[in-house]
């Protein structure tokens, strides 16, 4: 009878993990969205310590990419994407931290966006808060930064 009762449950077990797999996220779900959050740190963390290299690595400019953003006072700039990976003299390396929440993730296979709420801090403690939009690809097995929007918000 013990035999029976388990050749019952072995038969139910595929139908088990497939209603499994559609109802939990996945591992590796998880482990892309993880990757992404530490590539994206990095950007932000590179940026503001004028590391250009490390900047860079973040980074693929493909003929697509587009690099937007808009100031507090409206102004929108579309600039080259080039520039995240050969910032002008200046540009990067101001200093400060910054900390990213309310991540939301699509990913499907090698292409992702993610978009976030950032809180900037200046070196002179000033905050500023930002929605972005990032999208991604995967390259050699790493996830890298294709293009961006960033628009200012006001902290509620």
């Amino acid at each position: 009878m013990r035999s029976q009762v388990i050749m019952i449950g072995l038969k139910k077990l595929p139908l088990l993990f497939a209603l499994l797999a559609v109802l939990t996220p996945s591992y590796g779900q998880a482990g892309e969205e993880a990757a992404i959050r530490q590539l994206l740190e990095k950007e932000s963390a590179t940026w503001r310590s004028g590391d250009r290299e490390g900047h860079a690595s973040c980074w693929a400019i493909r003929p697509y990419s587009r690099i937007v953003f808009t100031t507090a006072d409206g102004t929108t700039y579309d600039i080259a994407p080039q520039v995240m990976i050969d910032p002008p003299e200046g540009m990067m390396g101001q200093g400060g931290t910054s900390s990213n929440s309310g991540y939301r993730f699509q990913i499907s296979g090698p292409m992702a966006w993610v978009s976030h709420d950032e809180e900037s801090t200046a070196p002179d403690g000033t905050k500023t808060y930002t929605l972005e939009f990032r999208f991604l690809e995967k390259v050699d097995g790493q996830w890298k930064l294709v293009g961006q929007s960033i628009h200012p918000k006001k902290q509620e």
